[in-house]
């Protein structure tokens, strides 16, 4: 397993233990930042597997299919625990996990198809500002730092929808073949 693959591994094994300091009592006030560096270290192997891979050209089927999962992993487990955590409102998580299913099962029909859909900018950019939201959302330093993570919050959701609306407009010939 090379590298990339091994830090796209590291950032699934991650996800439980950045859930439980979010949701248990296990240090007291140090919980909320012991899952913010947690969830930093993780967002950071995002970027490091994918800069590595291209970079050396390590590109695998196996960083293809786990990266983005890993990544739509992360998130969904993060917001999720916002929505217990009164952090988020459960309807922007749906709208977003929505997107996340939707973009997967285009992919699926597309790939079946023998059409692959790589990332887009779009997608790109909604996933920094999903986890940029995420990192204010656990800080809670309040004043203007409420402001900037709802500022962050709306515009991670309109990339979402924006991103999705991108997706099927650049694919939709994947919508018209095979029988859809």
């Amino acid at each position: 397993m090379n590298l990339p693959n091994k830090l796209t591994v590291l950032r699934v094994i991650m996800i439980p233990f950045f859930v439980v300091f979010m949701l248990m009592d296990i240090t007291g006030a140090a919980d909320k930042w012991i899952a913010l560096a947690i969830f930093i270290v993780a967002s950071l192997t995002d970027l490091l597997d994918g800069k590595i891979a291209r970079k050396y050209n390590l590109v695998t089927n196996f960083g293809k299919f786990m990266d983005p999962l890993a990544d739509k992993l992360l998130v969904s487990a993060a917001m999720i625990c916002m929505i217990e955590k009164g952090m988020l409102a459960s309807w922007i998580v749906i709208i977003i996990i929505s997107r996340e299913f939707i973009i997967s099962g285009f992919r699926l029909v597309a790939s079946d198809g023998g059409i692959v859909i790589a990332a887009s900018y779009w997608g790109k950019f909604k996933t920094v500002f999903q986890m940029m939201m995420i990192i204010v959302l656990i800080m809670d330093l309040g004043g203007v730092f409420d402001i900037i993570g709802t500022a962050l919050v709306w515009i991670a959701l309109v990339l979402t929808i924006v991103s999705l609306v991108d997706y099927v407009i650049k694919n939709k010939q994947v919508l018209t073949q095979g029988g859809m």
